[in-house]
């Protein structure tokens, strides 16, 4: 587990009744047990944990698609079939493996990053589960959001041959697994974890989703320059609840912002005192974190006490099954969002949009994540073949276009430069279903550089 305060975690919705918490995995609550988890983690690195395999060779291609030996940079077959990686062990199958949280916690999570997965490697390889003539064999193993087990995958499947890594729901995981792809010399693309100390972490670390910076960064944005403002943190007096508040402090108050918390315990049953010390601090923006399954009656008392027509509420959008928590206060509330049903109209969402409802499954918050991580995955092999250290440089700088729209990967610390959203819950039939308010570009989200490690 990681030392970074800023990662805001969230359960799968059978194990709780939250309307949001970061996206990123469960990690706040035990960022205090880093220690502990590394030894854990590094001690136990010979255990090896059943695979199941499945090939990407028999994927069909789409009747009339028209197959093209190169394309424009994220566009299917732009990596599929060009540079000259492969040509060393022609026939030979690339070896992947995907490490990501198969049951646990997080399963919800890791079951739409690995559909993801599957819908861009079928458009990035035009359909043919191919790169360069050669077959992408890829191995998942079940990390059930545990760095023991996630480290023992890696272990695993590094000696079964693969030389390319993804996955990581959980950010405890990510920060365990980037320093073994330094060890092995191997290339590893972090997941659906939003931890930020993944950017910089080392040449052999990338990522495939968003950072906890540009989330915050994000919830700023709905209140124009934060510097001179107030900002207020409502959570939950535990590890979780302060790892976000000192996440706003570091990114917002580090802009400028005033930054105050006001901390409820996490059994609170009567929640009026704390709405009403919010209210007293007349904050210009109100961030909301909170897990626990006294979510609603959270909402209806910031409701109750009149918060919502006093200051700007920020929280993050979560998966679909939550979005009716909210109840009368859904469309009062800013909701900050990396991905959603909706988020774009181009050939890369379409193409996620089609392969996801092929697999009975529906575009939702991390299907992106595993998307944006098979692009990748065919750029780095397409123009890298076996040789890491090539996949490292084709990925760097890299510009491409995922389901959510321009990406770039930068070459200083491998931080995924993406857009990110402002959206708003509005009432679809009986449920809500979220509605796009701004996109912000990459460049007004952007994380500072940090220097690889």
């Amino acid at each position: 587990m990681g030392p970074a305060p800023f990662v805001w975690g969230c359960p799968t919705p059978a194990s709780r009744a939250v309307p949001y918490v970061d996206a990123d995995g469960n990690d706040a609550p035990y960022r205090a047990a880093t220690a502990q988890a590394s030894a854990k983690g590094r001690t136990t690195m010979s255990q090896r944990w059943r695979s199941t395999r499945w090939k990407m060779a028999a994927l069909a291609a789409v009747a009339g698609l028209a197959m093209t030996a190169c394309g424009n940079p994220g566009s299917p077959g732009a990596a599929a079939n060009g540079g000259d990686g492969g040509a060393s062990k022609s026939g030979e199958a690339f070896k992947v493996g995907l490490v990501y949280s198969k049951s646990g916690p997080l399963a919800t999570y890791g079951a739409q990053y690995r559909q993801g997965f599957t819908a861009g490697l079928k458009y990035a390889t035009n359909g043919s589960g191919k790169v360069n003539g050669r077959t992408v064999e890829v191995t998942e193993q079940d990390d059930a959001a545990d760095p023991a087990k996630a480290t023992a995958a890696v272990t695993t499947l590094v000696g079964q041959g693969a030389k390319i890594i993804a996955g990581s729901t959980s950010s405890g995981v990510a920060l365990q697994v980037a320093p073994m792809a330094k060890d092995n010399k191997i290339l590893f693309i972090s997941g659906p974890a939003a931890v930020d100390a993944v950017t910089g972490a080392n040449k052999y670390t990338f990522r495939s989703g968003r950072q906890t910076y540009q989330d915050i960064a994000t919830a700023g944005s709905m209140i124009g320059d934060v510097k001179g403002k107030k900002v207020t943190v409502f959570a939950q007096d535990s590890a979780f609840g302060k790892a976000n508040e000192a996440g706003v402090k570091a990114i917002l108050g580090g802009k400028g912002a005033t930054v105050s918390s006001v901390l409820a315990p996490a059994a609170a049953t009567d929640l009026t005192p704390f709405a009403t010390q919010i209210k007293s601090q007349k904050p210009d923006l109100l961030f909301v974190a909170w897990a626990g399954t006294n979510a609603s009656t959270m909402w209806q008392t910031l409701d109750q006490q009149g918060i919502f027509s006093s200051t700007t509420v920020v929280t993050g959008l979560d998966i679909k099954p939550t979005h009716a928590l909210f109840g009368a206060a859904s469309g009062k509330i800013d909701f900050l969002s990396h991905f959603f049903d909706g988020a774009a109209d181009n050939a890369a969402y379409k193409a996620l949009d089609s392969g996801l409802k092929e697999q009975g499954a529906t575009v939702d918050l991390f299907t992106n994540d595993g998307f944006t991580a098979a692009q990748m995955v065919v750029q780095a092999l397409g123009k890298g073949g076996d040789d890491v250290d090539k996949m490292v440089s084709s990925l760097e700088g890299w510009k491409f276009e995922g389901p959510k729209g321009a990406m770039e990967i930068r070459a200083e610390d491998h931080a995924l430069l993406q857009p990110m959203f402002t959206v708003k819950l509005v009432k679809d039939g009986s449920g809500f279903k979220p509605e796009r308010v701004k996109t912000l570009d990459p460049s007004a989200v952007a994380p500072p550089v940090t220097p690889f490690k």
